[in-house]
C-alpha cells in the first residue's frame, strides 16, 4: 500500500487524470461510443515518438545538436538557440514532440555546465515556444490539427490566421530571455560535450541509424496525417523490436497512460445530454473564454473536441485554445510532457516546477490574453 501511495504521490498527472476519468464514467457509464470516442491515432503517434526518443536518448543521437549549442559561449544565445529551437520545430512535429526532444537536452547541457538555477525558467519559457510556436501550422498541434480538419478553410488562410500570433509570440520570448539574465548579459557558459554528449561506439551505429530513419518515418506520419497509422506503429514496434527490445522496459508509458485518461474524460462528459444541452446555450458567442476556462479542467485537446460541435466564432475557438496552455500545467498536454519530463530527472521536485512553470507562463499570459480576444473577431470565413 505505501508503495501505491508513493507511485501515485510521485506520478501528480496521472493520479489527477485517472481521478477525472473515474469521476467522468460515472456521470457517463461506460458504453460502446466511449472506445471509438478515444483518439487512438494520437496515443499510437505518442507511443512511436516516445519509443524513438527513448532510443535517441540511450544511444545519444543528438550529439551534433549538443556540439552545435556548446560552440555559443554566452547564456543568452545558449537559451535562445534552445527556445527557439523548439519554437521552430513545434510548428512541424508538434508541440509535445519538440518539447520531448529539447527539454532534455537543456537539462542536460545546463546541469553539466551548472547552471542548474537556470533550467526551470528556460523550460517554463521552452513549453510557451512549444505552445507558441505551434500554432502556425494546422498540424503544429492535435487541436489545431482537429480543428483544421473540421473548418475546411485553406492552410494558406489558416497561417494568415495565426501569424500575428506567432510573431508577436517570438519578440515576447525574446524579450523574457532578456529579462531573465539582465544582471548579467554577457553571462557565460561552458559546455563540455564530453558531459553531455558520449561518445558515439561503431557497435551502437545500427541503432543510431535505425532511430534516426525511424524518427523521419514518424515525422512524415504525423505531417501526411495518414489513416494507416496502425501500420506504421507496427513498423516502428517491429524495427525496435528487432534492433533494441530492451528499449521496450524504459519508454515512459505512464505519459501515454495520463493522455489516455484524458481522453476517457472528455468523451464522457461529452456524451451525457444534460452537459451538450448547456454547452449549447452556453458557448455560442463565448467561445475564446470557454476553451480557455475548459481547458484548465480537461486540456485544450480534448476542450477543442467538446466546444467544436456548440461553436459559432471558429477564431475565438481556436485562439482560445492556443493560448490555454499558459494559464496551468492542464493547460495543454504539452505542458504535462514537460512536466513528466522535469520530474524523472528530479524526483520530488514537481511543486517548485509548478511554481515556476505558473509564474513565468502567466507573465506571459497576462500580456497577450487581451490582444487574443481581440483578433478572435477576425473571422476565418
Amino acid at each position: 500500500m505505501n508503495k501505491v501511495k508513493s507511485f501515485l504521490k510521485k506520478e501528480l498527472m496521472l493520479t489527477v487524470s485517472a481521478a477525472a476519468a473515474i469521476a467522468a464514467m460515472f456521470i457517463t457509464p461506460p458504453s460502446k461510443r466511449l472506445l471509438s470516442d478515444i483518439d487512438w491515432r494520437t496515443l499510437g503517434t505518442l507511443l512511436m515518438m516516445l519509443c524513438v526518443l527513448e532510443g535517441f536518448k540511450q544511444e545519444n543521437v543528438l550529439r551534433p545538436v549538443v556540439s552545435l549549442a556548446s560552440r555559443l559561449k554566452k547564456m543568452t544565445s545558449v537559451s535562445l538557440f534552445l527556445i527557439f529551437g523548439v519554437f521552430f520545430t513545434s510548428m512541424f512535429v508538434t508541440n509535445d514532440v519538440s518539447l520531448i526532444i529539447f527539454v532534455p537536452l537543456t537539462i542536460m547541457i545546463f546541469r553539466s555546465a551548472g547552471k542548474e538555477k537556470y533550467i526551470l525558467p528556460v523550460i517554463s519559457m521552452e513549453n510557451i515556444a512549444a505552445i507558441r510556436g505551434s500554432l502556425l501550422m494546422p498540424f503544429g498541434s492535435p487541436q489545431n490539427l482537429f480543428l483544421y480538419g473540421q473548418s475546411g478553410t485553406s492552410a494558406k488562410n489558416f497561417i494568415l490566421h495565426m501569424l500575428p500570433l506567432n510573431v508577436m509570440s517570438a519578440v515576447l520570448l525574446v524579450i523574457f530571455v532578456l529579462v531573465l539574465y539582465r544582471k548579467d548579459l554577457g553571462e557565460t557558459i561552458e559546455i563540455d560535450t564530453s558531459k553531455t554528449a558520449s561518445q558515439w561506439l561503431p557497435q551502437g551505429r545500427v541503432k543510431r541509424i535505425s532511430y534516426a530513419l525511424l524518427f523521419l518515418f514518424v515525422i512524415g506520419v504525423i505531417v501526411t496525417r495518414t489513416q494507416y497509422w496502425y501500420i506504421a506503429l507496427a513498423v516502428v514496434l517491429g524495427v525496435i523490436a528487432v534492433v533494441d527490445r530492451g528499449l521496450f522496459l524504459k519508454v515512459d508509458y505512464v505519459l501515454l497512460f495520463t493522455f489516455l485518461c484524458f481522453f476517457i474524460f472528455s468523451s464522457s462528459i461529452a456524451a451525457n445530454e444534460g452537459i451538450s444541452k448547456f454547452l449549447g446555450k452556453a458557448v455560442a458567442g463565448n467561445e475564446y473564454w470557454w476553451s480557455i476556462g475548459l481547458s484548465q479542467l480537461i486540456s485544450n485537446v480534448p476542450a477543442s473536441i467538446v466546444l467544436y460541435p456548440f461553436t459559432t466564432n471558429f477564431a475565438g475557438l481556436i485562439y482560445g485554445a492556443d493560448t490555454a496552455g499558459l494559464v496551468s500545467l492542464i493547460g495543454s498536454l504539452a505542458s504535462v510532457i514537460n512536466y513528466r519530463i522535469y520530474v524523472r530527472e528530479y524526483p520530488g521536485q514537481g511543486g517548485k516546477f509548478i511554481k515556476v512553470f505558473t509564474l513565468v507562463s502567466w507573465a506571459f499570459f497576462i500580456i497577450v490574453v487581451i490582444p487574443g480576444f481581440l483578433l478572435s473577431r477576425w473571422s476565418f470565413f
